[in-house]
Formats: C-alpha cells, sequence, structure tokens
C-alpha cells in the first residue's frame, strides 16, 4: 500500500488505507482488494472451486417460457421491438388514462419523464417512426414490464414497495392484412384480424371477448379479453381521437396482454380414440339481432346433454325485408352440432333427443326458435 502512496495504519488484524484525493476509483474495501490482486498478479490467484451447490430447476410443464411466446408472435408476421420504460407524460394520460404515473428522479430527456403504465404508447410511437420513413405496413410487437402504483406491494426480492410491475404482451398492426402479392386482394387490417391473432396466442384455451372500453381504444370496436372469466387484456381499433392526434392516415389495430396469463398452459392429458364415429346435424335458428355468437356458443354449451362435443357456426343470413320465417330485427344462424358417444353407436332417437333438448335450452335463454 505504502509503495502505492497509500498512507496506511495497521492494528490488531486491520489496515487502516486512505485513499489519496486523485485516486476516485479507490471508495469500498472492495477496490482495495482489487488493487493488491492487480500487484500480485492475476495468475497467482489460487484456483478455489465455489462451494455453493448448484442445483438445477427445472421449469414447470404448466409454463411456456417468454421465449416460445416471442416466436409464436413473430410467427403471426410481427416484428419485435424494444422501447424506454420511461415514456412522455401525455402518452399515459392519453393511452392509460392515467393521472398519477410514476415520475423518474433523473430523467435522461425531459420528455421521457415518466414510469410507462401500458404499452400501447409506445408502438404508436414506433409505427410514427416507420410512416414516416414511408412505411405502408407495420405489424410490431413489444414484450415488457409496466409500472403502477399499488399500496399492496411490498418490499421482497422481485418487487418494490407501492409499486406493481407486471409484464405485458403488446402489438400493433396497420396497413395491409397481407403484403403485396398476386394471390389475395389488398385489404386494410381489422378488429377481426387481429382477434383471431389473439385467439392463436392463446390456443388451445378458449378465449371469450366482450364489449368493454379502453383510454387508447375506439369505443364501439374495442374488446376486454378474458380467459376462464378472468381478465387478461384488451384489443381494439385506436381512439379515433389519438389516430386525429398523432397524424396516423388509418387506426391502427393494437392488443394488450398479460405476460403470465399468456404463459400458462394446461398440461396435456391423454385420451384414447373414440371408437365410434360422429353424428352431425345442422341447424338453422332464428334469433335476435341482438344475440351473440358468444351468447349462441354459452347456451349451447350449457345443453344438459353430454352427447353434444362441439358447435361450429357457418353461417348467418338477414333478408333485406322481412320474410314469413325471419320477421323484423331477426337473423338466421346456421349451427352445425357434433355428437359422440364413446361407449355406443348413436341411434335416430337418441340424436333427435339430444338436439330437442339444445333447441329447448336455446328457446328458454334466448329466445330462439328453429327456422321453418
Amino acid at each position: 500500500m505504502k509503495r502505492l502512496g497509500l498512507p496506511t495504519s495497521e492494528g490488531e488484524g486491520v489496515l487502516k488505507v486512505t485513499p489519496p484525493s486523485w485516486r476516485f476509483d479507490l471508495q469500498i474495501e472492495e477496490d482495495l482488494i482489487e488493487e493488491v490482486i492487480r500487484v500480485i498478479g492475476y495468475g497467482k490467484l489460487p484456483m478455489t472451486p465455489p462451494l455453493a451447490p448448484v442445483t438445477a430447476r427445472v421449469p414447470s410443464e404448466s409454463q411456456r417460457g417468454a421465449h416460445a411466446l416471442r416466436r409464436a408472435v413473430a410467427a403471426l408476421d410481427y416484428n419485435e421491438t424494444i422501447n424506454f420504460s420511461f415514456v412522455e407524460e401525455k402518452w399515459e394520460r392519453e393511452f392509460a388514462g392515467n393521472d398519477n404515473p410514476i415520475r423518474v428522479l433523473n430523467p435522461i430527456a425531459s420528455p421521457l419523464s415518466v414510469m410507462r403504465s401500458s404499452l400501447i404508447g409506445s408502438l404508436v410511437n414506433v409505427l410514427r417512426y416507420n410512416l414516416a420513413r414511408k412505411a405502408s405496413r407495420v405489424r410490431v410487437f413489444e414484450v415488457g414490464r409496466v409500472f403502477k402504483r399499488d399500496a399492496a406491494s411490498i418490499d421482497a426480492e422481485l418487487s418494490v414497495a407501492g409499486v406493481d410491475q407486471p409484464a405485458r404482451v403488446a402489438g400493433l398492426a396497420y396497413g395491409n392484412v397481407d403484403s403485396l402479392q398476386w394471390g389475395t386482394k389488398e385489404r386494410q387490417v381489422d378488429f377481426f384480424d387481429v382477434k383471431g391473432d389473439v385467439e392463436a396466442l392463446f390456443a388451445p384455451k378458449a378465449v371469450t371477448f366482450v364489449p368493454d372500453s379502453h383510454p387508447a381504444m375506439h369505443p364501439g370496436r374495442s374488446a376486454r379479453v378474458e380467459v376462464d372469466g378472468t381478465k387478461v387484456g384488451f384489443v381494439g381499433e385506436l381512439h379515433p381521437r389519438w389516430r386525429q392526434a398523432y397524424e396516423l392516415p388509418t387506426a391502427p389495430v393494437v392488443f394488450e396482454l398479460d405476460l403470465s396469463a399468456l404463459l400458462a398452459r394446461d398440461v396435456p392429458e391423454f385420451k384414447s380414440l373414440p371408437r365410434h364415429q360422429s353424428v352431425w346435424r345442422d341447424l338453422s335458428l332464428v334469433t335476435r339481432d341482438a344475440v351473440s355468437h358468444e351468447a349462441l356458443m354459452t347456451a349451447i354449451r350449457s345443453t344438459p346433454t353430454p352427447l353434444v362435443r362441439s358447435a361450429l357456426l357457418y353461417d348467418i343470413y338477414k333478408p333485406q325485408t322481412p320474410s314469413a320465417d325471419i320477421g323484423a330485427g331477426e337473423k338466421s344462424m346456421t349451427v352445425r352440432l357434433e355428437l359422440l358417444d364413446d361407449d355406443a353407436t348413436l341411434t335416430d332417437e337418441r340424436i333427435d333427443a339430444a338436439v330437442a333438448q339444445v333447441l329447448d335450452n336455446l328457446g328458454q335463454r334466448l329466445g330462439v326458435r328453429l327456422r321453418g
């Protein structure tokens, strides 16, 4: 230490070193240890194996990795982006409805002064950047954390008191559905295209879309995404107010989902192949205009018969003028039912009884009748 110009005093098993003012690199005890090693030589250090046991952590089969999810989103023709976690304050107010965001004490730039509670603002900014460079079709996504005030959060290894930090997956689609090609006609991406992407990410889990509002989305073209009755995110078209404010030629369609819900999956279970063939029956049903596909499928699934295995809506018809069988304010929905019994061959009597149960349940729950 003295040869290095470091004043040193010795005590009972202790060395007290006072670094000079120009040695700004010596701040803590570990800095002095590094200095000693540098003088002695790194090659003279003994080869000491670590004493800590190394235990492999086996991943759960009920979870898939985040990288597998990234590949799944990329397979749907989205490109991944990485953005700052601190954003402009107006993004929080406009896209997340957050008037009290978490502020950064020492921001790298004055506009980037708050922590984001939504990923949508970052994706809209990426869209504007690409449009300024004449990109006509943009499909991007991001996997990242958001930061929200939460009094219930406590200090722990992976949490901070007063701050909730959930991970989210958000995506944005703008422009044509497909790249320019001869096989399909040009068509602008719409709500149902992105809705299909969300369903593909959750597959094979069933996803429910419930009409709802979101600060960043069109009030009549947005929906809440639910899995097993739990809200896991939103999907919808960007609000016309923000499309005009950010000078976008057309409105993009965006989604934002909880990462934990996307990573969770059911462990596959073995089931033997059915020994008997399925039976199919097509039903043309007359319903009110207000009856949705989800309501119809829910009513069919609630029928107390084990024979109905699946239902598929494959046609909707609404005449321009009321007819004898379809009145004003009504429409026809054609459904294909799959009926199957694993233990016995279905007879006409059992098939007719199961179909009658379905029609009776639909009539009681939704006022649906069979088209004459």
